[in-house]
């Protein structure tokens, strides 16, 4: 292990977006030194970093990286976090109790009051809490940015947000299911949305929901400068229908705005990678940056709750 290359942990091994991480660790130039999932279906490691010491025991995981910091010397730099979304606040204080910045997928926590506990023991630890949001680095999403900052005075814009992504019988048994764990699909599918929304068009005024199942979810949001329409699903019904002869659509996903489709379906698999870059350059999202998305998640899932 080069002196140079920064060590990191990884929570969450066997998760979905897990791989995304360890290839960015790996493409950064870094290197994986242990792994905790209480899964074993971790084989993935393989491709990227096949040293690393891995645990199904958190108790154990634990115990290593003390062991490694105290016997060994050897302290992290880096705890990247892919655990279920209700365990990212306790993760992140490991992260920061063993002396190492935290990387967390989204969302950071699942209510916003708990932002400024973490923001406290940032500064009792004198380490940093880096948030995923990559949406904000696809180069689309900039450019729409950018466009809708130097024409201030255009008045509001009319946004239309749909986003369906089938997920079979499995995902209601799992975690992802339980409107505690995840926060719903607002949180679980449509926060980096909702980020990448405010990011662009300004903070909320107004949340309203007109739908909140377990399977779908739509409303309507009021943002400084624009109007925005949304629906999330994960129902394979309502993918619009294929024209006859042509190959059903796995998923959909469309953003359009005052009419006009902003097409950003490609260039999303680089986009951790980008992340990490950019927090390795002191340049990453922090608490403040996810404060706004999280607040709007936590209003959906309160308004969703009215209407059970």
């Amino acid at each position: 292990m080069s002196d140079k290359q920064k060590k990191f942990a990884l929570i969450g091994a066997a998760g979905y977006i897990a791989p995304r991480h360890m290839r960015a660790i790996r493409d950064t130039g870094n290197t994986l030194v242990a792994a905790f999932d209480p899964s074993d279906s971790v084989g993935t490691i393989d491709s990227y970093h096949p040293d690393a010491d891995f645990f199904t025991e958190f108790e154990r995981f634990d115990r290593h990286i003390e062991k490694m910091r105290h016997e060994r010397g050897m302290h992290l730099d880096y705890v990247s976090i892919c655990s279920p979304n209700y365990l990212h606040d306790a993760h992140v204080r490991f992260a920061l109790r063993v002396g190492a910045d935290a990387i967390c997928e989204k969302p950071l926590v699942l209510n916003p009051w708990n932002l400024d506990a973490l923001s406290n023991m940032e500064k009792e630890t004198g380490r940093r809490i880096y948030t995923v949001l990559q949406l904000r680095l696809h180069p689309v999403i900039q450019s729409l940015r950018n466009e809708i900052r130097a024409h201030k005075g255009r008045g509001r814009h009319k946004i239309n947000l749909t986003y369906i992504t089938p997920r079979g019988k499995w995902y209601l048994y799992s975690w992802k299911g339980v409107l505690d764990k995840s926060g719903g699909l607002a949180t679980n599918i449509g926060i980096h949305f909702f980020d990448m929304l405010s990011w662009i068009f300004g903070a909320p005024n107004k949340v309203e929901v007109g739908v909140s199942t377990p399977k779908k979810a739509s409303g309507f949001l009021r943002l400084e400068k624009a109007d925005v329409t949304w629906t999330l699903s994960i129902d394979r019904n309502d993918l619009p229908k294929a024209p006859s002869g042509t190959k059903q659509v796995s998923s959909f996903r469309s953003l359009s705005m005052d009419g006009r489709e902003v097409e950003f379906s490609e260039g999303f698999t680089d986009l951790h990678t980008e992340s990490y870059r950019q927090i390795l350059s002191g340049k990453g999202f922090g608490i403040n940056d996810c404060r706004t998305s999280i607040q709007i998640a936590h209003d959906i899932r309160q308004a969703g709750a009215e209407l059970a």
